[in-house]
């Protein structure tokens, strides 16, 4: 166990505060599980019954598929470029004011929901601030907290976490990178000598008031140390994505989307879901997690928009897995993010809804999933099939036209499973360059016959236009491509590397 976590675990025991997390208990209406909230999602919807999901576990008699030839029992995808009139969409003009609003509306409605028009403001405040190194470059770390307004509900409160570090010295505003994740300060300052030698005898001295029998081991161990004195180099952050992007001269915003909303469907009535609806159950076409995770990347957003050390044209959005997922919904449905790395994204990301092979509609649909999606998505994993859905997955990324999007895999031998289906997306992706290609923007540069579509070998690099392509040797992570990422992002934006 490591220092800080050891000072963590001591800090419980002495009954020191720690972060609240979400509730799962709805204020004055008692406990709420996801099977509860599921059930009454498919009461609503009039269903019954839902088709299983397959395994995971190769092994398992219902494990999923990941035989090719049985991959695509639904090969015709809905036309990118065809409007629900039969129009053919040739010109940039018909793309914004035709197609696109028809995507974004099937989109909201029947797969990720809808932001509601009673969506609460939100203050940021920052209140620490902690001087860091960080590749051996000086950064100032501020943790921020986004005061989400609940004078309609006061039982619920919200109130979003962020770390934003900034290179110190920069000349100028600095392209910035969202990342969902734990907001940790990425590389925390130490106390010097004099500051851990108070701070190591007034915690021995708690203990031994407590209890005696410590100060025999303390004196047994006169050498131990619950704070260590600093050493001459700064611990690295233990993120490498995050030394990369300071050692380019960016910087990272660390959203948690924990204090958005809950990872699980028994925080529906909680979180800023919640709170839109006074802790009651979601309606079908409500926004389900994902969309509230990117609502609260938009809201963090509209704060850096305000902080003159940060470029707010050159903002991007970033996740791996789930949150992959959520950064591909926040940037499809969020212009003013100029760029998305779409991580492993899988099922509801960039692979397709009609794929059979690996996750599949039906997981979406069960208790452990269904609430990133809109309560609508559970039709199509019965009595629906995802061929009667009016969308695909290449259609939410092609939302994201002709902003930057780069989409990144691993190696299913390394971690990156089979699972996530990286032919899959590859198809999708192609796809969708005819969005990229239309608005005068470059795609893949591949042709857009999806259906044709072979996923080229790892380490391919498909970075030549505003879409982008590269799977990695690595496993369940994008670290290997963020190199990849920030030398062809600064390309696109015209920047220097290095500032």
């Amino acid at each position: 166990m490591g220092r800080n976590h050891w000072v963590l675990g001591l800090g419980l025991a002495l009954g020191f505060a720690t972060a609240p997390a979400l509730s799962q208990i709805v204020p004055d209406k008692g406990p709420w599980t996801a099977e509860q909230d599921h059930r009454n999602m498919m009461e609503q919807l009039g269903i019954t019954k839902l088709r299983p999901g397959p395994s995971g576990n190769p092994s398992d008699p219902n494990a999923a598929n990941t035989d090719e030839s049985k991959a695509n029992p639904y090969p015709v995808w809905p036309d990118l470029m065809t409007t629900k009139g039969g129009k053919r969409v040739t010109t940039a003009e018909q793309w914004w004011k035709g197609r696109r609003p028809e995507i974004v509306a099937d989109l909201e409605r029947e797969v990720y929901g809808r932001i509601p028009a009673n969506a609460p403001k939100v203050t940021w405040q920052v209140t620490e601030t902690d001087p860091e190194f960080i590749g051996f470059r000086p950064v100032i770390a501020r943790r921020v907290v986004g005061h989400v307004d609940n004078s309609a509900d006061p039982a619920i409160k919200v109130d979003m976490q962020m770390i934003l570090a900034l290179p110190a010295n920069a000349k100028g505003p600095v392209p910035v990178l969202i990342m969902f994740g734990p907001a940790r300060f990425p590389s925390p300052s130490q106390p010097n000598p004099e500051e851990a030698a108070k701070l190591d005898h007034a915690m021995k001295t708690v203990l031994a008031e407590r209890d005696p029998s410590f100060a025999a081991i303390f004196k047994a161990h006169p050498g131990f140390e619950f704070v260590k004195q600093p050493s001459f180099f700064p611990a690295p952050p233990s993120d490498e994505r995050i030394t990369d992007l300071i050692a380019d001269g960016w910087g990272v915003a660390l959203l948690d989307t924990s204090t958005i909303q809950a990872d699980d469907g028994a925080g529906l009535r909680t979180g800023v879901i919640g709170l839109t609806n006074h802790g009651q159950s979601r309606k079908p076409d409500d926004w389900g997690a994902l969309r509230a995770w990117g609502w609260g990347a938009s809201r963090a957003l509209d704060y850096l928009q305000t902080v003159p050390q940060v470029d707010a044209k050159h903002v991007g959005i970033e996740g791996v897995s789930r949150w992959g997922k959520a950064a591909l919904v926040t940037a499809a449905f969020d212009p003013r993010f100029s760029m998305v790395l779409i991580g492993s994204s899988g099922e509801g990301g960039v692979a397709p809804f009609r794929r059979n092979f690996g996750e599949a509609v039906e997981n979406l649909a069960s208790t452990s999933e269904y609430h990133w999606m809109a309560g609508n998505f559970l039709k199509y994993a019965g009595p629906k099939t995802p061929n009667d859905l009016a969308v695909e997955s290449d259609e939410l990324l092609a939302l994201v036209a002709p902003r930057l999007a780069f989409v990144s895999y691993g190696n299913p031998a390394a971690g990156d499973a089979l699972w996530l289906d990286q032919q899959g997306s590859y198809m999708a992706t192609i796809a969708a360059g005819q969005a990229w290609t239309l608005l005068g923007a470059k795609d893949l540069g591949k042709g857009n016959n999806y259906q044709h579509a072979l996923k080229p070998p790892i380490g391919t690099n498909l970075l030549d236009g505003e879409l982008a392509w590269r799977q990695h040797e690595g496993g369940h992570t994008d670290a290997p491509n963020i190199k990849y990422f920030i030398q062809w992002a600064d390309r696109e934006m015209g920047r220097k590397p290095g500032g």
